[in-house]
């Protein structure tokens, strides 16, 4: 008696371990399920340029945080004898350091960022609204503008709304004109919405904007709504979550302290790029375990292996299910390794002419009286000659797809004629006729989907997708059902009347 609990328990498993692990490897790693997919990526370069007063002399750069919309790749330094290192705070900082010192100096900090907006932000909920510093008469003009403005808000974002709205009304309030030529707008904003008890920070952002050179940060105000943290420009009001804007500096470091010298400053450039996700999640890959940590060689060779099953997948499902005959049991998946290598028509029209003068000499050889072994090597020769006088014939007539004839497995193609010789003289020419052509019928089938760009992506870029592969064969190897097959077979019985029915007088 057969068990299906334990069968169908392995079954579910492999394909929650296939499925699961690519999905895994896709969310993570950033593997895409589909072949040619682009992403949007930022190149940014920051450039610091001072000049030193003293031979020591230090650099701290604070740089954008990791949790945001943009996924950081990849980052590097350049700079001539200075040494250089990152520090992680509460906000990162680049660190330069050099001895000796003198004249203007030149630094570089560059960055890769991916722009992905599935990318989740990690927002961390601030401790709390820091009560302003005011001081008349300043404080109480501040308490002025906030009296007016908090009966016609309902929740952090319409008071942020409004403030700005006031910020920007020309010609300003007596009090906002009071309050603008003490504090820059950011600062002012930021002071506003804590004196209501909204948390806010001024914090320093870099507008991205494709092609730009000598770009410079821009003050902005950050307040928490309640469950994340909004960007707004005093001047034009709230930011949507897809704006071009790279959160740069938020905590309490500046963006840029010098130590030993004067006169420093840093700009910005930058570049959009789109490159393959595929590049993009291959060279990010920490764990650099997948079959492109091969050999340039050997992943060649593998991309052409791991298609193997997905043949495999197909011979099973029209043996088994469809009922379609072949010549041997796996012959039509190296038929169709060979078809990815020759393209099919000359592929197809290589094999027929191969074929069909094997059976016409190995006719000749049966004559011979031969043993097995003698002729099957003799047939190997003999294959050997036809591949070779067929690709030269080719080359001189300018029939170039002849060349790849060779790419046919030799050994195979001379047993496929032994064996369809064989079953010329027991079974008869029908029979050759139908194991044939059910033969190339499938190796065709297996082409079509082997050469499918889909596939072949999945296949050696997810090689986990073939326990799932693995399952459906297992699941195909318990079938027992008809064959479609057979269907065409007991068609006659179809239109026999019923027993019942031949009793009825």
């Amino acid at each position: 008696m057969e068990r299906t609990g334990p069968f169908l328990f392995l079954v579910v498993l492999l394909f929650a371990a296939g499925i699961g692990t690519a999905l895994y490897r896709n969310s993570v790693v950033g593997l895409p399920f589909f072949p040619g997919t682009q992403q949007q990526v930022w190149e940014i370069e920051a450039r610091i340029e001072y000049t030193a007063t003293a031979p020591l002399t230090q650099v701290r750069l604070t740089l954008p945080p990791t949790q945001s919309k943009y996924q950081l790749l990849r980052e590097s330094t350049a700079s001539s004898g200075f040494g250089v290192h990152i520090e992680s705070k509460a906000q990162r900082q680049a660190i330069w350091s050099k001895r000796n010192a003198t004249g203007t100096q030149l630094l570089f900090y560059r960055l890769n960022l991916l722009e992905d907006p599935e990318f989740l932000v990690d927002d961390q909920p601030p401790r709390g609204a820091q009560a302003p510093d005011w001081v008349d008469p300043y404080a109480t003009a501040a308490r002025d503008v906030l009296q007016r403005v908090l009966p016609e808000t309902a929740d952090a974002r319409s008071l942020a709304e409004q403030l700005a709205s006031t910020l920007r009304r020309r010609p300003p309030e007596q009090n906002v004109a009071l309050l603008l030529d003490r504090y820059p707008p950011a600062q002012l904003m930021t002071a506003l919405l804590n004196a209501a008890d909204v948390p806010a920070r001024t914090v320093s952002v870099l507008g991205l904007e494709d092609g730009i050179r000598r770009e410079r940060l821009a003050r902005y105000t950050q307040f928490w709504d309640g469950e994340h943290w909004v960007l707004l420009d005093p001047i034009s009001g709230l930011l949507p979550p897809d704006a071009d804007r790279l959160l740069w500096q938020t905590d309490a470091p500046s963006v840029l302290e010098v130590t030993g010298g004067q006169g420093s400053t840093v700009t910005f450039a930058m570049i959009r790029q789109v490159r393959s996700a595929l590049e993009t999640a291959v060279a990010n890959d920490s764990l650099n375990f997948s079959l492109y940590s091969l050999p340039v060689a050997e992943q060649g060779m593998f991309k052409l292996i791991m298609l193997l099953p997905i043949g495999a997948l197909v011979v099973v499902f029209m043996r088994l299910v469809v009922g379609l005959k072949t010549s041997g049991t796996f012959m039509p998946i190296l038929l169709a390794l060979s078809f990815l290598q020759t393209e099919l028509a000359p592929g197809v029209i290589s094999l027929l002419l191969v074929v069909i003068l094997g059976l016409l000499l190995r006719t000749y050889l049966s004559a011979l009286n031969l043993l097995l072994v003698a002729r099957i090597a003799t047939l190997v020769i003999l294959v050997i000659g036809i591949i070779s006088v067929v690709s030269i014939l080719s080359y001189r007539l300018g029939l170039i797809g002849g060349l790849t004839i060779s790419f046919f497995p030799m050994i195979i193609l001379a047993w496929t004629i032994e064996r369809m010789a064989i079953l010329w003289e027991e079974e008869g020419p029908r029979e050759v006729l139908v194991q044939g052509s059910g033969s190339l019928l499938v190796a065709i089938l297996a082409y079509g989907l082997m050469q499918w760009s889909l596939m072949k992506h999945l296949a050696f870029n997810f090689p986990e997708l073939h326990l799932c592969v693995l399952a459906m064969v297992l699941l195909l190897g318990r079938y027992k059902g008809y064959r479609l097959s057979e269907l065409v077979r007991f068609a006659p019985f179809y239109n026999v009347p019923e027993l019942d029915d031949l009793d009825r007088p």
